[in-house]
């Protein structure tokens, strides 16, 4: 996939950064921190392909009450890179 160097949206500088994405399915609610392509003008947040998959399965995980393996999916995953999660379990 090609970087875009200017957002799609206002055509601002994008900046890569670490953010917070609060994911929800059902009564559960994720927030994990990513690595997005963030629009210093108007804030547009640009996630890699992979990234947004992973956020469908977090999702329907939480939605499935699948919170064990939600956890065990993520562990690995945020062991090698930077993310950081955080659960609210109903």
């Amino acid at each position: 996939m090609k970087k875009l160097k200017k957002c799609p949206n206002c055509q601002g500088e994008l900046t890569t950064k670490q953010v917070e994405k609060i994911l929800k399915g059902g009564v559960n609610t994720a927030i994990i921190q990513v690595e997005a392509e963030v629009c210093l003008k108007c804030g547009e947040r640009l996630y890699k392909p992979h990234v947004v998959r992973q956020f469908a399965k977090i999702r329907t995980q939480l939605k499935n009450q699948e919170t064990f393996s939600l956890l065990t999916s993520l562990i690995i995953p945020i062991l090698k890179s930077n993310w950081r999660l955080s659960l609210q379990l109903k």
